[in-house]
């Protein structure tokens, strides 16, 4: 009986010393969860707050306005009635801030350059941001003419020795000229040529008449509002970044390709970015190149036409041509810009070539490519898949590549508006 007895207690403490063991397990796991988790989120934070300074762009825009020093059409909303305002922050590196935007009600993208740099970096920018006594050029005393010899000069650097190049000055003083008195004050002048440091300024001043180009609301020293655009990538879906950095990579890009428009509006998009690719090869100005054409950077209204969303890394071909040749190198990979623009690696003097091997049309091609087939109607996929790995075939130094440029984006544009022309995604 007591033998009995004994059992069942030696039972029963089994029985709580394997409850506690489980419990304290949980507990262990649990608090070492939220360990975890409180990191990930402080690790993000910390990022967010590192990327996302328009506060401090704020600041030393504003300084800069209420000390007389710059001037534009949107230093006033910003600094004095604060009618302009950043929404939600979009930026991916501190150094470019980009924020969704409200300027008197009506939305828009901000832009704005936080780091100080003395110098060109290949391997990050292609521009100076600021230079290291903020807005110093042009100096008082300045005349218009002197003015427009600077810019001149700038533009002959960046572009070539294009012929028309005193249009192009001509259009930048009447932007310049915020507060349209037909006069350039010497603070607009201070704007517009740190503005004109900026390959995406120029770039939509130079295509300012063109549908897929961002139109630009207004400035305020290297501080700029564009257009806002609906959806500001060209696939997917926006998420939390806390849901964010759970999702793998893999899954994200699957789940990517399901959220995208129907077919028919996915092919006017891409005639869209086809469009654009035309615009700035051999445009008025010289030819542009697109060296990072992520999905990211492209967005589209909601009419379902293309607008770029960021064209910092479309860079004059002139301009990268005088900064890459001399580039020391040991291997083709050194000889990339931005994501896109690659030349190979003369191994004979060590030093990268100037011809940029893949032109736009390709590099949109590819990125198309997945767009376009998921989805695409039997009784043109076949056709349309050629037409495609033709496109991504291309290369600068192909024989005949302009016409064969030419050829195949019409082709391409031809069989897309053929299937849709007759739909209401026309």
């Amino acid at each position: 009986m007591q033998r009995g007895s004994y059992c069942v207690a030696l039972q029963v403490d089994m029985q709580r010393a394997r409850f506690s063991y489980v419990r304290m397990k949980y507990l262990f796991f649990s608090w070492l969860a939220v360990f975890v988790g409180s990191w990930i989120i402080y690790v993000q934070y910390s990022t967010y707050t590192e990327l996302c300074r328009g506060k401090d762009c704020k600041k030393i825009i504003c300084d800069k306005y209420k000390t007389g020093v710059i001037d534009g059409p949107a230093c006033n909303s910003l600094c004095v009635t604060e009618t302009l305002y950043f929404g939600k922050c979009l930026s991916t590196k501190p150094n470019n801030q980009m924020y969704l935007g409200i300027w008197d009600n009506l939305p828009g993208v901000v832009k704005c350059q936080m780091e100080q740099a003395l110098h060109l970096d290949f391997g990050t920018e292609l521009e100076p941001r600021k230079e290291i006594v903020l807005f110093d050029k042009p100096t008082r005393g300045t005349t218009v003419q002197k003015f427009k010899e600077m810019v001149y000069s700038l533009f002959k650097a960046k572009l070539g020795d294009q012929g028309n190049l005193s249009e192009l000055v001509n259009l930048i003083l009447t932007v310049a000229d915020g507060d349209k008195d037909g006069q350039v004050s010497l603070g607009e002048a201070k704007s517009a040529w740190a503005l004109l440091q900026l390959n995406e300024f120029l770039l939509m001043v130079i295509l300012q008449d063109k549908e897929h180009t961002p139109k630009l609301m207004g400035f305020c020293g290297d501080l700029y509002v564009m257009e806002s655009v609906e959806y500001t990538s060209l696939y997917g879906i926006s998420l939390p970044w806390v849901i964010e950095l759970f999702i793998p990579s893999g899954f994200r890009r699957s789940m990517d390709q399901l959220f995208t428009p129907s077919w028919p509006r996915k092919a006017k998009i891409a005639i869209g970015l086809l469009e654009f690719v035309e615009d700035v090869f051999h445009g008025p100005y010289g030819n542009f190149l697109m060296c990072d054409t992520s999905a990211r950077n492209l967005g589209y209204n909601d009419k379902y036409d293309l607008k770029m969303v960021d064209m910092r890394k479309i860079v004059p071909e002139t301009n990268l041509k005088e900064l890459i040749k001399d580039r020391h190198c040991e291997s083709d990979l050194d000889c990339v810009y931005g994501t896109d623009c690659r030349t190979s690696c003369d191994q004979s003097t060590m030093k990268c070539t100037s011809e940029v091997i893949q032109p736009n049309l390709a590099k949109a091609c590819q990125l198309l490519k997945d767009y376009l087939l998921r989805g695409a109607p039997s009784e043109i996929r076949e056709e349309l898949e050629k037409q495609l790995y033709s496109c991504i075939a291309l290369k600068v130094t192909a024989n005949q590549m302009e016409m064969e440029h030419s050829l195949i984006l019409n082709n391409l544009k031809t069989l897309l508006w053929k299937k849709i022309s007759y739909t209401n995604d026309s």
